[in-house]
């Protein structure tokens, strides 16, 4: 549960209020033609009444007992957490042997805490219990991050220096020839750039070699991990995952896939048409018109998202469309104002400016002198609105938006930063990840004219289709990839997959959500592709973007209409609208003190997630979509 605040590790998964107190056991119905319960002379009733007022007293103390429990771990945790995110951004800014050796123990140490203080909370039960104290019980028993520890100590260790050696391992990577090697950052601008297939290729198996290392280690953490949790009662550790959405591990599966249901007519469109354009470029002989696209060619090292090859499948090339990048450069942005203008934007809605620290204590820039993580990432390290966050940021329209995503992070933090520590953290995962991104959505051609990075407004239908083309190959494109990460560790860590066919469950997921194949043969027990995405060694899990893709257009949408907007949702800028930012800072002062159903109405109204926001947002390229793919054999 407790790693340190930071917004690509921390996790603390709910159940419901409901849940969490218990469930009132009922006596049982008395025999029929008896009554169901017989008084003589001598007073029997009042040796019940003894009885009863005994057994209340029992659930009053357990109540009491339950209550001091939660208040004494919400300050030990406190101190274990600060303790370890101290560690951690130490070591994800400096990676050594010994930054390394010491977020091992230090998250060791938080892993014994985590692994006892789980079974303790186990223990309290009963109706008495105040709905506080009973939503802190079941937020420590869903507790996922770090992975619950096995009880043996030596065990613990090795979860515990598994996690920070795979982690150093991949912030270390670059793939080398001879004397000259590349690290992630330097491949994937050639990823992105690049247009010639070989040097893609070349690219790609590059930075997946360095995953080979990881497979043995990624085999041994299931094991302890799966020990741990089955140790505090659950199948295994994608058990425990999927508890933490305030509804059964079962009923969340088939709610991803309802929401994905939602989704996919509308990424198959696009899908489509970008399989069309690639083949124009490529040649039909390596993507073919009815097959599945070579994943080295989709402009991201993952092909998660595919926003770097808009150049090749615009849809009306020379007709008014935005280049931000451009536009960010000749204004001379560096990282700093850069990181200003998404702060802006949160204070135009009312929200707080960053305190200084901020600035003093994040990491903006790549160092020239060390070895670090270039993942962002957002962090509250010392839990009291010590926010932060860690980025090597590249001025260009990608990074202008991952600002956003991180200060959205950084802004929960801050509105809930007063709360237990217990309830520090969003109302579900899936919100955390979409605060920022909800923000992003109002950076709209209009926006960047009002804050002067752009001179006009593209006004046309063929500006507006180059635009949602855009943001399409950013947001649809990555649905499917979003999904299909932890459908794969699901399935690993219940045993469905075995070792020996890891590379193979990772490339048959891929095929069926995304329509992508690798571009070589990557057998078992050769490779470990799905190792060479940060989110597999550092144990993060991920249907929480997956739902944040979603719920950003649905509370988009709700912000929206606080602020008075009537247009087509996506028009609409929420920039300055102070009625907005109230609503938003309603839901985030909540954290994770209620049920996530509750945050949900606080911000939209409703208690349910929708993806019917986000098909309306892209309802002109959609209907523009149909029409290029007329006569074309869609799927795969």
């Amino acid at each position: 549960m407790f790693r340190p605040r930071v917004a690509a590790l921390l996790v603390l998964p709910l159940l419901s209020a409901l849940a969490c107190q218990g469930v009132e056991q009922k006596p049982p119905p008395a025999p029929k033609g008896k009554p169901a319960r017989v008084m003589d002379k001598k007073g029997d009733a009042k040796g019940d009444a003894k009885v009863e007022g005994k057994e209340v007293e029992k659930r009053a103390s357990q109540a009491a007992d339950a209550k001091a429990f939660v208040d004494r771990v919400d300050g030990e945790l406190r101190t274990l957490a600060v303790a370890a995110g101290k560690a951690e951004w130490d070591k994800n800014t400096n990676i050594t042997d010994a930054t390394e050796k010491a977020a091992a123990d230090a998250n060791e140490k938080l892993m014994e805490f985590m692994a006892k203080t789980i079974k303790e909370a186990t223990t309290f039960t009963g109706s008495d219990i105040d709905p506080e104290t009973a939503r802190k019980l079941h937020l420590l028993k869903v507790s996922a991050s770090p992975p619950p520890a096995p009880g043996d100590a030596d065990k613990r260790k090795r979860l515990a220096e598994l996690g920070a050696k795979m982690e150093g391992i991949y912030g270390k990577g670059k793939a080398c020839e001879g004397t000259k090697c590349k690290d992630l950052g330097a491949l994937e601008d050639i990823m992105a750039s690049s247009r010639k297939y070989d040097e893609l290729l070349k690219a790609w198996t590059g930075w997946h070699k360095i995953a080979v290392e990881l497979r043995p280690l990624y085999q041994e953490f299931v094991g302890l991990a799966n020990e741990g949790a089955k140790e505090i009662g659950y199948k295994d550790l994608g058990e425990l995952w999927r508890a933490g959405y305030d509804m059964s591990p079962a009923d969340f599966e088939k709610e991803t896939e309802r929401l994905w249901t939602q989704v996919q007519p509308l990424y198959n469109k696009l899908h489509c048409y970008v399989r069309g354009k690639l083949g124009d470029k490529y040649g039909k002989d390596k993507v073919p018109e009815a097959g599945l696209i070579p994943a080295h060619l989709l402009g991201n090292m993952w092909a998660q998202e595919w926003a770097n090859i808009y150049p090749l499948v615009e849809p009306f090339p020379g007709a008014a469309s935005l280049d931000v990048t451009a536009a960010l450069k000749k204004a001379k942005y560096d990282e700093v104002k850069l990181v200003k203008l998404g702060e802006s934007f949160f204070t135009s809605l009312g929200l707080d400016p960053l305190p200084a620290t901020f600035w003093e204590r994040s990491m903006l820039q790549k160092p020239k002198d060390r070895e670090v993580v270039c993942h962002a990432s957002a962090w509250d390290v010392d839990l009291n609105n010590d926010l932060r966050i860690k980025m090597c940021i590249k001025i260009n329209q990608e990074d202008m938006v991952t600002v956003h995503h991180e200060l959205g992070h950084n802004y929960y933090y801050h509105y809930y930063y007063t709360l237990p520590v217990l309830f520090q953290n969003g109302a579900h995962d899936g919100f955390h990840e979409a605060i920022g991104d909800a923000i992003a959505l109002s950076i709209t051609p209009a926006y960047l004219k009002q804050i002067g990075l752009i001179k006009d407004v593209p006004a046309d239908e063929k500006g507006l289709i180059n635009l949602q083309m855009q943001d399409a190959l950013e947001k649809i494109s990555f649905l499917p990839f979003g999904k299909l990460i932890d459908q794969w560790r699901w399935d690993v860590f219940s045993g469905k997959t075995a070792p020996e066919k890891y590379n193979e469950a990772w490339w048959a997921l891929r095929a069926k959500y995304q329509g992508i194949a690798p571009p070589e043969n990557r057998p078992d027990p050769e490779f470990f592709d799905a190792g060479a995405k940060y989110h597999i060694p550092a144990n993060v899990p991920y249907t929480r973007y997956f739902l944040a893709r979603i719920l950003q257009f649905q509370f988009h949408k709700a912000l929206c209409e606080a602020s008075g907007h009537t247009g087509p949702l996506h028009e609409c800028s929420i920039y300055g609208k102070t009625a907005a930012g109230d609503k938003l800072k309603a839901m985030l002062a909540l954290g994770s003190s209620k049920p996530w159903p509750e945050a949900m109405a606080a911000i939209t109204g409703t208690r349910q997630m929708d993806a019917g926001p986000m098909i309306e947002y892209f309802a002109p390229l959609e209907k523009w979509l149909d029409e290029q793919n007329q006569g074309k054999q869609c799927g795969w």
